[in-house]
């Protein structure tokens, strides 16, 4: 067998096997905010989702890790069926085809500027402070907050933008800022903005029972305090981005 055939069957093995298990198995093992997220979209850890890996790349880093990284590999703790579906599904979010092939997506065109702004949107680097830890665009990020229909003028209106949707929760004995998903009777589930900080992690998703929590309108809680680590010029690359990239 050729090597182009070998590679095409390895591929085709992992995608038999990936599926519901390959995502469980991701969402278990690599999907916590911390690491890389849901649907790999990057947290602590790098994004995987949308990368061009081929899935020879990925199959190596999934068995043997990064050297010099807190990213392990997996070849001594899990079944060999159980690596090959989280190789599966690792390729399904590079567009990989149970063939090998690759499913190019269209992109809208960036300019220089718009494509800088792209960048800086998903930034690793920056940790818990980027755009992406509260915010989805084109595939990208954790989709806490609402979709982006409105994208400000310039960063001068982005950081006065209005919040209406977070709210003051008194939960625990404490007093702080919450996105809330849903009031029902039997419990309220509610983002905690507490701890979204450049210092500290993301929005943390709590559900309590009614009686544990007090919701109540307003928060003092600001959009410009989440992005406080940007600079203007860096933001208004962002929303040049934005413009092109957003959807409803």
């Amino acid at each position: 067998m050729t090597r182009a055939l070998l590679a095409v069957a390895l591929a085709s093995v992992a995608f038999g096997q990936s599926g519901p298990r390959g995502a469980a198995l991701f969402a278990k093992t690599c999907g916590a905010g911390y690491c890389h997220a849901t649907g790999g979209s990057g947290g602590g850890a790098p994004r995987l989702a949308a990368r061009g890996f081929d899935i020879n790349f990925i199959r190596a880093t999934v068995t043997n890790g990064v050297e010099g990284t807190r990213m392990a590999g997996y070849a001594a703790s899990m079944a060999p069926k159980d690596l090959e579906a989280v190789v599966g599904y690792v390729a399904s979010l590079n567009g990989i085809t149970a063939t090998g092939a690759t499913v190019r997506t269209r992109r809208p065109a960036l300019t220089g500027q718009a494509e800088r702004g792209r960048l800086l949107f998903s930034e690793a680097t920056r940790g818990f402070a980027r755009c992406t830890t509260c915010h989805q665009v084109a595939g990208i990020g954790i989709a806490v907050a609402a979709p982006i229909s409105k994208v400000p003028l310039n960063a001068a209106a982005l950081k006065k933008l209005a919040t209406p949707g977070v709210k003051t929760a008194n939960y625990a004995g404490e007093t702080i800022p919450a996105l809330v998903v849903a009031q029902r009777a039997q419990d309220v589930s509610f983002y905690d903005f507490a701890p979204n900080s450049s210092t500290m992690g993301p929005p943390v998703l709590r559900t309590v029972a009614p009686g544990e929590v007090r919701i109540t309108d307003g928060s003092a809680w600001s959009h410009a305090s989440a992005i406080a680590g940007y600079t203007d010029p860096e933001l208004n690359a962002m929303l040049a981005y934005l413009r092109l990239a957003a959807r409803p």
